[in-house]
Order: C-alpha cells, then structure tokens, then sequence
C-alpha cells in the first residue's frame, strides 16, 4: 500500500507540456517564469519600445471576492491588497501564494507567503500540507482567511480546490463547481487540474485501503 505521501512524490512531470508564465507586478515590472532543468528560471522583461499593443489592457481593480465558505475566500492581488474590501469580508488571515507580491497590511492580518510558480510542472500538492494548515488554524480561531495569487484564478483556486477535497472530503467534480461558482474567472492551469485529478484517485486508493485493513482486523 503506498501512502499518500509516497504518491505525491511519484508524480511524473515528464508527461506536462513545458510551459512559461508571464507576471506583472504591482510596480509593473513585467517577469517570465519557466521552469527548465529541474530549476525555476525569472527573467525580467524589458519594456517594449514599439508603440501600441495591438490590444486594450484593461487596467482596472480586481477586487471581486469569491466566498466559497463564509470563512474561506478566494481572491486576487488586487483584492489582498485593498484594505476596505479585507475588511468588508472580515478577513483575519491572509495565505498568499503569489510569486513576488509582497503582503501589504502585516500589521493588520495573520499572513503566510508561499511562493509557488503557476506552471504545469510545479509540484502543487507538495505545498497542499502547509497550505492546508494555515487555514485549518484560521477556522479553528474563528477567523477569516483570503486565498489569494496575482489573479486568483489558477493557483488559488487550486489550492481551495484540494482544501476542499482533503478537509471535507468532496469530489473534484464538486470541489472545482464550488470554487467555480463562487468566483467565476477560476481556471487553473492544466497541469494543477491533472495533478488534482490524482489527488482525488489516491485519496479514494487510500479510502478503500483503509476499509479492507479494517475488514482484515475484524475478521
């Protein structure tokens, strides 16, 4: 029988796309993740010289915040870092799982920086422990705690999606139609979504484990 631990650690990443995430700042300082060698690589990328864009950026606050549970809220950069709205949800306790968005209000809320890259190749479930932790505290002091990353929309929404399928034991089916409901922009990245997909198969291997070792005990 393998542990859950040891499944993690067998993940195979050779099977994900290579894949480069582009960042943008607070300050607007624009940098470029990849993941190559087994290393992470943040290149910072010059400004461009050549005018117009060819798109309209849309330059407005994200401050929309998605309540998946009255004490668990999902948001972005924009929103950790507005602190009329923190304080029009309650917010106690910020997890921030942005690359390079420091945290704005230390004296003001409970935080834990973990930094983790929204590439497919990350290894999300390796940080699900810690992640997992901080907001367990939270609720446990009746706190409020805001999952946020630059956007909200991938590693964020990944990480409440695995909270929700290891503390409440719910599918990944209705986990992510949770999330999804609650702050509709959600989309993580395709390797997050396969890696919670096995996620989901070893904690039903481990369920069944557990039944027949309990069943061998009784007889």
């Amino acid at each position: 029988m393998h542990s859950l631990n040891q499944e993690i650690k067998a993940f195979s990443r050779n099977n994900l796309r290579k894949q480069c995430t582009r960042v943008t700042t607070l300050t607007g300082k624009k940098i470029i993740e990849t993941w190559k060698d087994a290393r992470v690589h943040v290149e910072e990328v010059e400004p461009s010289s050549v005018g117009g864009c060819g798109y309209v950026q849309d330059l407005s606050l994200d401050l929309q915040v998605g309540v998946v549970r009255p004490w668990l809220l999902l948001g972005s950069q924009d929103a950790a870092y507005d602190l009329d709205t923190l304080k029009k949800h309650k917010v106690t306790h910020i997890l921030n799982v942005a690359y390079g968005v420091e945290n704005a209000f230390l004296g003001d809320f409970t935080y834990k920086s973990i930094s983790i890259l929204d590439l497919p190749e990350t290894s999300l479930l390796s940080y699900f422990p810690e992640c997992f932790q901080f907001i367990e505290q939270a609720k446990m002091k009746d706190g409020v705690v805001l999952v946020h990353c630059n956007a909200g929309v991938s590693r964020a929404a990944a990480v409440i999606i695995g909270f929700l399928m290891d503390s409440e034991e719910m599918s990944f089916a209705s986990a992510f139609s949770l999330v999804k409901n609650a702050r509709p922009s959600i989309c993580p990245n395709a390797g997050f979504m396969e890696q919670l997909r096995t996620y989901e198969e070893v904690k039903e291997n481990n369920k069944h484990d557990k039944i027949e070792e309990r069943g061998d005990y009784e007889s």
